[in-house]
């Protein structure tokens, strides 16, 4: 009998130490200074140095400028797997600290990984660059600096199809898009543009407010020049179709 719960206590001790661990290479990481507008991206890579499989359940981010992605598959014992991190630069100059939160069944369950970082403006970072460092830049031109949607109505999305060509070098990254009215977005935007290509990136507009509509447009990407300008123009309707109907007495009838 006493053989026996030693051997039923041996078998427990074996089953609770038959667990995944999650050893990261490094669990922070220091970009330094990144250029304003730029996806500075890096890999946390790990490895499983237990017994059992672990399999990655989530990898949260503190905040919605930064971006992971992770193994998806379960990592076997001996095997290598990574948490990459993005973070967004476009907008946000100064100095930055984030987070990712890894959950697994690893023997730690809950691991944090740390990004930080200097974000340089454009204007910064054009002062500190040489002639020759700013003609290697990537280099946005607009095929057209305004674009008029016309008569439109209230609440509709009309779509700008704008042409985009890089006369620089390097690749073109597009990053946001910003207006004082928040009503301006992206869509079907290329995830490079070679130099010496071109893309039609869509823009889609959804002002709400009646009447003659002026909006500056900028549009953030690596370009170091600067953010490429856009201005667009409507006239905001109530209602594009004109009744048809007479009220009388409170109820709607057709012209007679």
């Amino acid at each position: 009998m006493r053989y026996v719960s030693t051997l039923i206590f041996c078998l427990l001790a074996l089953a609770s130490r038959a667990q995944g661990v999650l050893t990261f290479e490094r669990t922070d990481h220091d970009f330094g200074k990144v250029p304003e507008g730029t996806l500075a991206s890096y890999e946390f890579k790990f490895k499983n140095t237990g017994n059992q499989p672990i399999v990655i359940a989530s990898a949260q981010a503190s905040c919605g400028c930064t971006t992971p992605d992770w193994t998806k598959t379960p990592v076997l014992p001996g095997k290598s797997g990574v948490i990459k991190a993005v973070y967004n630069s476009a907008g946000r100059p100064g100095v930055f600290a984030k987070t990712v939160t890894v959950v697994s069944n690893a023997t730690e369950g809950t691991k944090v990984l740390s990004l930080k970082g200097t974000v340089l403006s454009k204007e910064e970072l054009r002062a500190a660059l040489t002639p020759a460092q700013l003609a290697a830049s990537p280099r946005l031109v607009l095929e057209r600096s305004t674009y008029d949607f016309g008569r439109i109505e209230a609440g509709q999305q009309p779509v700008a199809r704008i042409g985009i060509k890089n006369t620089g070098p390097k690749e073109l990254v597009l990053s946001t898009i910003s207006s004082p009215c928040y009503c301006v977005g992206y869509r079907g935007v290329p995830p490079t543009i070679k130099p010496g290509q071109s893309a039609v990136v869509e823009l889609v507009y959804s002002q709400r407010n009646v009447g003659a509509a002026i909006e500056e447009v900028k549009l953030a990407s690596n370009d170091l020049h600067g953010d490429a300008k856009l201005t667009l123009k409507a006239n905001v309707v109530k209602d594009l179709v004109p009744t048809s109907l007479v009220k009388e007495s409170g109820a709607s009838v057709p012209f007679k």
